[in-house]
């Protein structure tokens, strides 16, 4: 039997930062009062010759490391990554390191949550936001895997878990041996003390709780930081054995398709229906499922039923992109250098004044998107009494758990969730309605039940990345931008999530920088810059999408920018530079960038010489992260335009693990690239039009272009590396395309599916 050892107390005394603290966090801490649990939850637990030693660290009897991992692993090597971390300060072994999903609790709450709202944040008001958001954090035991926040969110807390774990150790072992503590180190796997030696599992016995300090003293050199380890979760995924969603099994399990009709639409009760024999028909409002033995057998049961759905009201349609568009002059007021719409997010200099003449006029949209992950949506779920245990691909098991009590009307406690592998999230397995529906589906059937979403139910029912539309005043000079007028038209994501996920009290649609990302603070030097966000209508589900505002503003901007440096005669990179004098980060990234893929070749430039090829630049910053892009177009008279080079630089700060970092920048790219060559969602009486990939196509490996990644060394904190790698492409590709063909691309996508 292990050994618990509980941390040291908290000390938690009246201070009058403490105090701030709550100020800061106290809208969220009255809501979280009223609609969330606050009740603690289960510990993670030690097995049969485990020892814990603290809330994510345990050692076995073996010699294996096991690390309690709170963030959803999706092929983005976070399982890996915060494994890194903690065994690094512990002086483990990587060899003998394995991961467990952590279960829910305050230890597990997502505590970057505020890294948003803190960042460009001076201190003392940063720590204050930060301290406000973990607090809030633990308090409604907020699991949550997002925002490109898992490294920046955990680097500190998982060093301190293993500076922490690597002194009760060296302590004990000093003990054993009767010599001074702080001459005993640790490496390998093993307590070293000059030719002495102890594995990490001879020594736990020895542990003693009262040895934990309250401030661990951190490594000043790392050996693992920085170094491309073998991924935890590779040799699984190469060999077959990795559990996703869909690879669950229970005993006596039975599967379900579902039918769920155009969006806001309910279906008729059904009355007495023939079903095939061993086919169990399950109806809820808002949905019709039948239960088989096999999964093949349950979906031609569902799609054969004379389903009736009764249309629900304003269903999504064409109007949607109507609407958009609209919102930028919402107000009656003719947009201009000198009119107004929306509500101004930022406004300095004196922008009128700046675009008197000689001013550039741009207009740019985006579509609707789905989040097209390759594992459709799908969950497992055993429901006995008033407790059910769910198994799913989920970025929250927090939001899952909370899901499934609320549709089984039970209290959260009584959920657990046991995450998987997810196969592709992007935000879309933040959502747990597929978790709530296998619930009701395997409390109706009477056994545990795994349900799969069809591919044509995945698309129609996705919660969209919304259409977006925008307007741009501005005027440049050879040295920079000296005007700025945006307005960006886009429905308000945040509300649409909080609505469904915590209350509708929390849904309520407003105007605000939050829902223009990107847009608001530029990287740019302009000193006469005014940005408004009109707040557009919108009747389609809406959910976060890789890389969320970034992922249109990044085309907006750099996208316009472009243009100006066109209008002002000056290379497009030059241009830029100039603006970042006072950004040294961003461009180093920016020339290293250039160093790899430029020039650009405009203007007489030292670029392609073939007239057919033209290659764009961008840079974007998002998510604490700085990504530079250049993309080479190939524009063959009578063909369509084929991307063939990328090249991508990267400032992400200090580096965890080089080889993950590379490849979330080429899946960052192809993703962004599918969805800005391809992507398109479009709606019709409620219906999605696109229903599979053979109307919303994917890059496929034949098209891939080849891409080339350079990371900037740098010290500073970690940034984000899941998500900026996609905001970049589509502006690069823009950019290119005009080089090659002399024509502005300003909607995307650019090529019908």
């Amino acid at each position: 039997m292990g050994l618990s050892l509980k941390p040291a107390p908290r000390k938690n005394g009246l201070t009058r930062r403490n105090l701030l603290i709550a100020a800061a966090a106290g809208t969220g801490l009255a809501i979280g009062w009223a609609v969330w649990p606050r009740a603690a939850r289960l510990n993670w637990a030690a097995g049969p010759d485990e020892t814990l030693i603290n809330a994510y660290l345990k050692i076995g009897a073996d010699g294996r490391i096991t690390v309690a991992v709170a963030q959803a692993e999706m092929g983005q090597g976070i399982w890996s990554a915060l494994a890194q971390i903690i065994a690094d300060e512990l002086g483990a072994d990587w060899q003998t390191v394995g991961v467990e999903p952590a279960p829910l609790g305050p230890d597990y709450a997502n505590p970057g949550l505020a890294l948003g709202a803190a960042a460009g944040a001076s201190e003392p008001m940063r720590s204050l936001i930060m301290g406000a958001g973990q607090r809030v954090a633990r308090f409604l035991d907020f699991q949550i895997t997002g925002g490109s926040n898992s490294v920046r969110a955990w680097e500190m807390p998982l060093r301190a878990a293993g500076a922490t774990a690597r002194e009760m150790l060296v302590k004990a072992a000093a003990r054993r041996w009767q010599v001074d503590w702080t001459e005993v180190d640790t490496a390998g796997g093993f307590v070293i003390y000059k030719a002495n030696r102890l594995p990490f599992h001879d020594v736990i016995a020895d542990l003693d709780p009262d040895d934990a300090p309250e401030e661990p003293t951190l490594r000043t050199v790392r050996k693992l930081a920085g170094q491309p380890v073998l991924r935890l979760d590779i040799p699984a995924k190469v060999d077959g054995s990795a559990r996703f969603g869909i690879d669950v099994r229970l005993p006596g399990m039975g599967f379900a398709a579902i039918a769920q009709g155009p969006l806001g639409a309910t279906p008729a009760p059904l009355g007495k229906v023939a079903l095939p024999p061993g086919v169990k028909l399950v109806e809820v409002a808002g949905f019709v499922a039948c239960v088989a033995d096999n999964w093949f057998a349950a979906h031609k049961a569902v799609t054969a039923l004379p389903i009736k759905w009764q249309k629900g009201e304003d269903p999504p349609g064409p109007w949607q992109i109507a609407a958009v568009r609209g919102a930028l002059a919402a107000d009656g007021k003719p947009f201009g250098p000198q009119g107004t719409v929306g509500e101004v997010v930022r406004d300095e200099g004196d922008v009128a004044a700046a675009l008197q003449r000689g001013v550039l006029t741009a207009e740019y949209s985006l579509p609707f998107l789905a989040h097209a992950c390759l594992e459709p949506m799908t969950a497992t779920a055993r429901v006995v009494d008033d407790r059910a245990e769910i198994w799913a691909p989920t970025q929250s098991a927090s939001l899952a758990a909370r899901a499934v009590a609320r549709a089984l009307d039970i209290g959260s406690d009584d959920v657990v969730v046991h995450p998987t592998l997810i196969g592709g999230g992007f935000g879309r397995k933040v959502e747990g309605d597929a978790c709530a529906q296998a619930a009701l589906i395997a409390r109706a059937a009477g056994r545990p039940v795994q349900l799969i979403w069809s591919r044509e139910e995945d698309f129609a029912h996705d919660m969209f990345r919304p259409a977006v539309a925008a307007r741009l005043h501005g005027k440049a000079a050879p040295g920079g931008i000296t005007g700025w007028n945006a307005a960006i038209a886009v429905p308000d994501v945040g509300a649409a999530f909080s609505g469904r996920n915590i209350g509708s009290m929390m849904g309520s649609p407003s105007v605000g920088a939050g829902a223009i990302e990107g847009a608001v603070e530029l990287p740019y030097a302009i000193p006469n810059i005014r940005v408004q966000h009109c707040l557009a209508d919108c009747a389609a589900p809406l959910g976060f999408w890789r890389s969320v505002g970034h992922s249109f503003t990044g085309f907006i901007v750099e996208s316009f920018v472009d243009e100006l440096a066109i209008a002002a005669a000056v290379d497009p990179a030059a241009f830029r530079l100039a603006m970042l004098k006072d950004k040294p980060r961003h461009a180093a990234v920016l020339q290293a960038v250039l160093e790899m893929g430029g020039p650009l070749g405009r203007d007489g430039g030292d670029g392609p010489t073939d007239p057919a090829v033209g290659r764009g630049i961008a840079l974007v910053e998002s998510f604490g992260s700085i990504v530079a892009q250049i993309a080479e177009v190939e524009a063959i008279p009578g063909q369509r335009p084929r991307v063939t080079r990328v090249w991508a630089a990267v400032d992400c700060g200090r580096v965890i693990n080089p080889d993950t970092v590379v490849a979330q920048i080429e899946s960052g790219i192809i993703y962004g690239l599918s969805a800005a060559l391809f992507g398109r969602i479009d709606f019709d009486a409620g219906k999605v039009v696109q229903t599979n990939f053979h109307a919303y196509p994917l890059v496929a490996m034949a098209d891939c272009p080849e891409i080339e990644t350079r990371i900037i060394a740098s010290d500073a904190d970690p940034g984000g590396i899941g998500e900026p790698g996609t905001p970049p492409i589509a502006p690069a590709v823009a950019n290119a395309l005009f080089a090659a063909t002399a024509k502005r691309w300003r909607n995307l996508p650019f090529f019908a599916a």
